[in-house]
């Protein structure tokens, strides 16, 4: 399916051939495949005059946005590596990210400039390369932005540790000067950041190979509706994410064109998919809903759409029925983790699947459902906890010795990513998602870790023990609730003061809905925190 060694070459190839076609739609303007290469050679020279070397890595701290899809094949074309993360960081969860990636410079929106400034002095951090949403807009949409209060916008210090995003991507005309591109399929491109049971975010280094493979395969899926080159997908989901990069980034590597989202609107997506009469639309469990609940809904014409995906969590039957029902069109889903590069089993669109599938396995997957205690295969339609293998594979987390020998596994010579899902397969092949066994709660299509949360809690000088949950929910999947005890000295702190707290430390899908004080935390005998115990609790206290 792949016959190119990195991502840089892939886009290229499709640059070439689908020349003047429109590759990104941004704010309403259109940037065609031969611009968005130029800009990114650009870009690429400039980051090499300014020092980054091969293998540099490289903070992208911005929303979607063409300076994104710009910024990240500007990296790859000079040889580093990027680090996309989400730009709700703090100046505190950025300074951990620069610290564990060994990161020297990064590319951050006026508008979070200043956590940028907080981190430099405690990171390896030498550079901020610094862009307005609306740099590379026409003068007359960034004057109407500016005039109308429309473009969030931020102080920008005038120093040679800051960098202008736009002089960069609009410097002369030099990248042939650059030298040959030396990464290939098993080099990495990237490292993204992903929550789970520890309480840091884990690296996890996606080789050019891996995403290319995965990226490919997913994009294709929707072959049998419509040629690739025809797709124009809305991009609301973010691109940081590896549902973002698989689902609809990918789409520049057919020919295809992407409508970037900065943040989630719903009714600039239901006119963005009239208005450019888009193919295929990307979300979790909350947008679908969302929508169907929008009460301008009606109003616009959405009968374009042929492929909607899931991702990031299990869609409730309701939804997609209600769904079916409102657009005589299925919501097809999938499953996949960032550490497998996105998707592991997709929904085919030649056939039907069944209500509670989550789809069949992709070609360059290969899987095993196993006890998660013995590691012995189930039967079939039996639960088993699922492990993913494929060539390309992650092989590790970036830093993290530890989690990498719990999350991954050698069976019969071959490695294994083991998901902590609890899932079964029946006789067709397709597969159907039951539980989590380990400690994450997934929050509007979000991994979060329930120890990072519980630890944040515990710093503040009233708190002596934390246990947070997720409860399900129809809405945001799950919602987090934290059960707190104080020191036995301290009176008059509320539950108010200690989500304000979290506030301060947490990005905002991490802060808990709910806190309730307890005088005690149900432990095992090692002094181990039982929180499925509270979750028993919590769920018969939901039947009664």
């Amino acid at each position: 399916m792949n016959s190119f060694n990195n991502i840089y070459n892939a886009f290229s190839a499709a640059a070439i051939k689908f020349g003047n076609n429109t590759a990104i739609v941004y704010l309403g303007t259109h940037f065609s495949y031969n611009r968005t290469l130029r800009l990114a050679d650009n870009f690429a020279y400039s980051l090499r005059d300014e020092g980054v070397q091969e293998g540099d890595r490289v903070i992208m701290y911005i929303p979607n946005s063409v300076q994104w899809i710009i910024a990240w094949l500007g990296i790859q074309r000079a040889g580093a590596e990027a680090v996309p993360i989400t730009p709700i960081y703090t100046a505190h969860d950025l300074q951990y990210i620069a610290n564990d990636s060994g990161a020297k410079y990064v590319i951050c929106s006026d508008a979070n400039y200043g956590y940028i400034k907080q981190a430099f002095t405690e990171t390896g951090l030498k550079k901020a390369i610094v862009t307005k949403l609306s740099d590379l807009l026409p003068w007359w949409k960034r004057l109407f932005g500016w005039a109308f209060d429309k473009v969030p916008k931020g102080k920008i210090s005038k120093d040679k540790t800051t960098l202008s995003f736009k002089k960069m991507v609009y410097a002369p005309n030099r990248h042939s000067q650059l030298p040959p591109i030396k990464k290939d399929e098993t080099d990495t491109a990237e490292i993204l950041y992903t929550g789970g049971t520890t309480k840091f975010p884990k690296g996890v280094p996606i080789s050019h190979g891996l995403y290319l493979e995965s990226a490919l395969e997913q994009i294709t899926i929707c072959d049998p509706l419509f040629p690739g080159s025809e797709n124009i997908v809305i991009g609301s989901v973010p691109l940081f994410h590896i549902l973002g990069q698989t689902t609809a980034l990918s789409v520049l590597l057919v020919g295809g064109s992407i409508v970037l989202m900065p943040k989630v609107n719903l009714d600039a997506i239901f006119d963005s998919v009239q208005r450019f009469k888009a193919k295929t639309l990307i979300g979790v469990p909350t947008l679908y809903r969302m929508i169907l609940e929008h009460d301008r809904i009606d109003l616009y014409d959405l009968s374009s759409l042929e492929y909607c995906f899931n991702g990031g969590d299990v869609l409730p039957v309701e939804i997609s029925e209600r769904w079916r029902k409102k657009f005589h069109k299925p919501i097809y889903q999938g499953y996949g983790a960032t550490e497998t590069c996105g998707g592991v089993s997709m929904c085919p669109t030649d056939e039907d699947s069944p209500p509670k599938s989550i789809g069949k396995i992709v070609p360059s997957k290969k899987i095993k459902i196993v006890d998660p205690k013995t590691l012995t295969p189930v039967p079939l339609n039996k639960p088993g906890e699922l492990l993913v293998h494929s060539k390309r594979m992650v092989k590790e987390y970036w830093n993290k010795p530890e989690e990498t020998a719990e999350a991954f596994v050698k069976m019969d010579g071959v490695q294994y990513y083991r998901t902590a899902d609890v899932v079964s397969m029946d006789e067709a092949g397709h597969m159907y998602f039951i539980d989590r066994t380990v400690d994450t709660i997934k929050h509007k299509g979000y991994r979060v870790s329930s120890s990072e949360i519980e630890s944040v809690l515990q710093e503040h000088t009233a708190v002596i023990g934390a246990c947070v949950v997720g409860l399900p929910d129809p809405k945001v999947g799950e919602r987090i609730k934290a059960f707190v005890v104080l020191k036995e000295d301290v009176k008059g702190i509320t539950g108010y003061e200690l989500i304000k707290w979290c506030r301060e430390k947490l990005v905002s899908y991490k802060i808990p809905q709910y806190i309730e004080f307890r005088d005690m935390l149900p432990k095992s005998k090692v002094g181990k925190l039982l929180r499925r115990e509270i979750r028993s609790e919590e769920k018969r206290r939901a039947e009664t």
